[in-house]
């Protein structure tokens, strides 16, 4: 949470905004990173994403965490979900997050400070549920749910 002096003067607390996206290549292959690890959940694989910026949207913000985590362009952003749980399991602080799924449109894989893999997995031979930070995993079985009976989206996820 993050704590704020409003300007009226009352305090309050906000929750941070983010984005995540399924990235896929049409070889039915979902883009993964591992995040580096000094991050929370470090070791981890996860789904391309962070933080939304002042100032930008959040499909902006999908283009640029996957372009920033992976060196790949990302195209054809569509809402898959909006997660507002505040009791998200492996989470250090209370998140909203709109998880996208996108196509890649070119660039090549760079890692960076925040991942120490990238890696393309088939759908049907992803890591360990144990293996993923956050809700990634619960997310990804959704999204392959949905390759194969479409349901109506955004998924809004309550509790």
């Amino acid at each position: 949470m993050i704590k704020c002096i409003l300007e009226n003067g009352h305090e309050t607390s906000f929750r941070h905004v983010v984005v995540d996206v399924i990235v896929v290549n049409g070889k039915n292959e979902i883009l993964l990173v591992k995040r580096a690890a000094n991050l929370i959940n470090g070791g981890k694989y996860a789904i391309p994403g962070g933080f939304v910026d002042r100032n930008e949207t959040i499909s902006d913000a999908g283009i640029r965490e996957v372009l920033e985590e992976t060196g790949y362009n990302a195209e054809s952003l569509l809402l898959f979900k909006i997660i507002d749980n505040p009791n998200r399991p492996k989470e250090d602080r209370q998140n909203i997050a709109f998880i996208y799924v996108a196509k890649v449109k070119g660039g090549e894989k760079v890692l960076n400070s925040e991942v120490s893999e990238i890696s393309w997995f088939n759908l049907n031979q992803l890591p360990d549920r144990d293996q993923f930070a956050f809700d990634h995993y619960e997310t990804i079985q959704l999204y392959i749910k949905y390759l194969k009976v479409k349901f109506t989206l955004p998924i809004l996820e309550r509790l």
